[in-house]
């Protein structure tokens, strides 16, 4: 989801300076005996973009993941959510 999240950022002309863009992830993994699950995966994104183009950075985040091959192979298998701090400069 990184990386779609950058091109859908790109596609709308916002440019993200790579070392202040960051994303941290968590899971859950569960199971029982010698098997386990990844059950849920949570992103959550920390951005700064340019002054006046918040409204473009929103849309960015609300379609990025239906354009995301990872997140459409597994989001009927395992929760996928996602949350974001956005700073404009």
């Amino acid at each position: 989801m990184y990386g779609t999240l950058r091109g859908a950022l790109a596609a709308r002309e916002i440019r993200v300076d790579p070392a202040r863009y960051k994303a941290t992830v968590e899971g859950r993994i569960e199971g029982t005996g010698q098997t386990i699950r990844i059950t849920e995966i949570a992103v959550h994104y920390d951005l700064f973009i340019p002054a006046g183009k918040r409204a473009e950075a929103d849309r960015a985040l609300r379609v990025h993941p239906q354009g995301c091959p990872a997140h459409e192979s597994v989001k009927d298998a395992i929760k996928i959510t996602w949350t974001a701090d956005i700073t404009e400069e």
